[in-house]
């Protein structure tokens, strides 16, 4: 068999960081991480070959060579989802589809002929043995189960073209213990927390060490500390010793939980292991609307004490913040600008509601008549799927004074001083600066710091770094790059408040 595995492009967005891979002669963010670990589930005696539509582009000889596409993607990629569908259909090949876009919406393409859903691990197998033992193939492969994961194979990631990524990735865990109204994750994944054994996870990153990979490495849990027993007392010794053996080769980012705040001992073996970073969904500072979403996690608790503690063991938090929920007043749009400057978030997306299928939330719009359109799966395009309870205009009128509020250069470069001042940068690590860095640098100075209407505010942030945190100049330079990249995507590039 010819397997050609298509990972759909994704459109200028907040976390596809397409302006900030200029400075840094890269291509992508990160690497399709499902496909290459389906990938690793097929036969080793199948041709494989990936195409990542955001490194290269799809040639018509690649699609004649294979037998079979398989097909992987999110919502936000749905645009990129029809050009491929429709180059296959040109060309007479299979398509095999699977991924979290596909097995929320598997009615709206007729023209798929084999959906692989839910988990690849119970799934996938089902759909080989088929066509191992000489059966048609049914369309539908889905379960209700949840794969244990403990049997889930190292990525073939070497597939990629490494060197086009800013980051690598590996999957620890699936499942989140909680059930905010609007996430979908628990609807795919599940309340239990599954996680791969230590072992697991050293073999990945010595494949990753073994592929030459020095760099950022992203953990894709959507709450890496959801069963923090485990975590604390097996995984997180297991890799801190082998990032030690290894002289610390890469930094990890990853996404928790709030209350990861609570636990200093937590924290700083994180740091140890070599976290430099982590993204905290905390929504909003109402707590009206923290208990409207049932965001149980978040309530009761001094949310800006709780982002400074992480700051302080040693790790940069970036958040997610909503507005839009039937709770929220005019007052909102103030409090998420103040919040966000006081926090030091420097990477806060800020989005308007919106409700996936399959969440709670989307059953009780839906049950209200409140639903208009699907969603875009973009967190950042001003976009709503129902009717909120404030008006419309005004609640987008918000909206944009929180997205200047935190994102014009003025207040942007307070907000990095702000997180530059809380954040105690840990003493792990080997200490070297990649050239792609220094590239970097030099690229703002020209870009920003030249050409760029916000460049006054660029050159008084540098020199207030340069004499009173020089030891964070990396940081200061990445913080200054992203500003630019978030005040591109959110169209403020030409303001210079």
């Amino acid at each position: 068999m010819n397997i050609l595995l298509v990972y759909p492009k994704y459109p200028d967005s907040f976390w596809s960081f397409t302006h900030v891979l200029r400075f840094i002669s890269k291509k992508a963010a990160v690497p399709p991480l499902g496909l290459v670990t389906v990938s690793a589930m097929l036969p080793s005696t199948w041709n494989k070959k990936l195409v990542d539509l955001n490194v290269t582009s799809l040639n018509i000889s690649d699609i004649a060579w294979a037998d079979y596409v398989f097909i992987s993607a999110m919502y936000i990629q749905k645009e990129s989802v029809h050009k491929i569908l429709e180059e296959c259909m040109k060309n007479k090949v299979k398509i095999v589809a699977g991924g979290p876009l596909f097995t929320q919406e598997y009615n709206n393409y007729s023209q798929i002929d084999h959906f692989v859903l839910n988990e690849a691990e119970i799934t996938l197998p089902l759909f080989l043995n088929d066509l191992d033992s000489g059966k048609t193939p049914q369309r539908f492969y889905q379960t209700s189960e949840y794969a244990d994961i403990t049997t889930t194979p190292v990525p073939d990631y070497q597939l990629l073209s490494a060197k086009d990524y800013a980051f690598m990735n590996i999957q620890v865990s699936r499942g989140c213990p909680y059930s905010c109204d609007f996430c979908e994750i628990t609807a795919l994944l599940g309340r239990k927390v599954r996680m791969k054994t230590p072992q697991q996870v050293i073999t990945e990153l010595e494949a990753l060490y073994n592929l030459n990979w020095r760099g950022p490495v992203l953990i894709v849990d959507d709450n890496f500390i959801g069963n923090k027993h485990e975590i604390k007392n097996n995984l997180l010794p297991a890799m801190k010793s082998w990032m030690q053996s290894h002289n610390y080769p890469f930094k990890f980012n990853t996404e928790t939980s709030i209350n990861l705040a609570d636990d200093e001992e937590l924290m700083q073996l994180m740091v140890e292991t070599g976290f430099t970073s982590t993204f905290v969904g905390i929504e909003t500072p109402e707590e009206k609307s923290l208990q409207e979403c049932q965001k149980s996690q978040n309530k009761n608790r001094d949310l800006l004490q709780s982002v400074k503690k992480i700051q302080n063991a040693g790790m940069q938090v970036s958040g997610g913040f909503i507005v839009g929920f039937d709770s929220d007043t005019p007052s909102i749009f103030q409090r998420q600008i103040d919040f966000i400057q006081q926090s030091g978030i420097v990477s806060a997306m800020v989005g308007l509601l919106n409700a996936p299928k399959n969440t709670k939330l989307y059953q009780r719009l839906e049950a209200e008549n409140r639903l208009t359109v699907e969603s875009s799966g973009n967190n950042t395009d001003a976009s709503m799927n129902f009717i909120p309870k404030m008006n419309h205009h005004e609640l987008l009128d918000g909206y944009k004074k929180i997205i200047t509020g935190i994102y014009s250069p003025k207040p942007y470069y307070q907000r990095i001083r702000q997180c530059l001042n809380n954040y105690k940068r840990p003493k792990t690590g080997n200490g070297k600066v990649q050239l792609n860095y220094l590239a970097g640098f030099i690229k703002s100075v020209f870009i920003i710091g030249i050409a760029n209407s916000g460049r006054r505010e660029y050159w008084k942030f540098l020199f207030w770094t340069l004499f009173r945190k020089p030891g964070l100049m990396i940081d200061a330079i990445t913080f200054a790059v992203y500003g630019y990249h978030f005040r591109t995507v959110y169209g403020l590039r030409n303001k210079s408040r």
